[in-house]
């Protein structure tokens, strides 16, 4: 049907004013390429500052698989592998894009969208000689696919484990805003910045037009890097149009506002189906709900709104996804539960 109210994703609307107005007031300036500009050096300075980390090489490109493909391919030898959840986003909606690039990624059952070191170190010990792939890269996911977000200790846990069996730990951040503005959060950047080897700060689902920034807490990971974006087509000649995105979203704490608007109407939605008597397939804890429906209520739902059926459970009952973003107007949410 047409005019529904889209709860589909996160990234339906465009991009927030004060991006578009930054954009606008610099347009004719006239700026050097390839992440040299002024506008991209600033926001580089606003994210070191967020991070607590002065020493941070950040580079930023155009989407969350680019981001994937880059520094994994980057970081690992030919025959080096890579530790990821059975439902990471690099295992199941990535076209194969880390195995085109010669890596194996070695599958670990998820626990509520999450690894944890029992799981990563099965995978190690099952790895013993050169007959095999070497796995070399833990790969996490904040929030998971499955709108869990990682507390502190459990990161801290993987990320010990990591240094003391000469693991990277890298985290795709896509929703990286969300998971820090979660009510379930206890983790900040900084820390975020301190426990792992990389990660990335992803925009295209928090406000942005388009864009990640993909920040190495190690700068010696990054040798070498810019050839690496340039040799795969993401080095950009307008890369003032990254930089300027980035420098509206980190400054006045606009970021965080945008994650945390999407939040708070997401557990508007969950406490609406909790009221009903739904259950969820993993706990609410961000912008993206799982909720166990019957078929007859999802039919009337998909009547005035769009979402994703996720898993059917039996001819009676399938779990559906329902997304909020940083521009979802409350209205909509109202709506929404005024027809549960």
């Amino acid at each position: 049907m047409e005019n529904r109210i889209s709860f589909k994703n996160d990234y339906s609307e465009g991009a927030h004013p004060a991006i578009l107005s930054l954009l606008m007031d610099t347009n004719f300036n006239q700026e050097p390429g390839y992440g040299e500009d002024s506008l991209s050096k600033a926001a580089k300075d606003k994210i070191r500052e967020a991070l607590g980390k002065s020493e941070a090489e950040i580079f930023f490109v155009a989407g969350g698989t680019q981001a994937n493909l880059l520094l994994i391919s980057h970081l690992l030898k030919p025959y080096e592998s890579v530790i990821a959840a059975d439902t990471g986003h690099i295992e199941v909606h990535e076209t194969g894009a880390i195995e085109y690039t010669g890596h194996k990624i070695n599958l670990v059952k998820n626990i509520a969208g999450k690894l944890t070191v029992p799981g990563i170190d099965d995978v190690v010990r099952l790895h013993t000689d050169h007959h095999m792939v070497k796995p070399k890269l833990v790969y996490l996911s904040q929030t998971t696919e499955l709108g869990t977000v990682y507390k502190k200790q459990e990161i801290k846990e993987i990320a010990d484990y990591c240094k003391s069996n000469n693991l990277f730990l890298y985290v795709d951040g896509a929703r990286l805003g969300v998971a820090l503005t979660s009510p379930y959060n206890d983790l900040s950047l900084a820390d975020l910045a301190e426990l792992t080897d990389a990660f990335y700060i992803g925009a295209t689902k928090n406000g942005g037009l388009l864009g990640e920034a993909l920040v190495f807490n190690r700068p010696e990971l990054a040798e070498g890097f810019p050839y690496t974006l340039k040799q795969r087509g993401a080095l950009m000649a307008k890369g003032r149009l990254l930089g300027a995105q980035f420098l509206a979203l980190f400054s006045d704490n606009l970021y965080f506002q945008l994650a945390e608007h999407a939040n708070t109407q997401a557990m508007r939605l969950a406490k609406a189906f909790e009221a009903k008597g739904y259950a969820f397939a993993s706990q609410p804890e961000s912008n993206q709900l799982f909720p166990i429906l019957p078929v007859e209520l999802i039919e009337r739902l998909q009547q005035d709104f769009e979402f994703y059926v996720w898993e059917k459970r039996s001819s009676e009952e399938a779990v559906v996804r329902l997304v909020t973003s940083w521009a979802t107007d409350p209205k909509d949410v109202e709506k929404c539960m005024l027809t549960l």
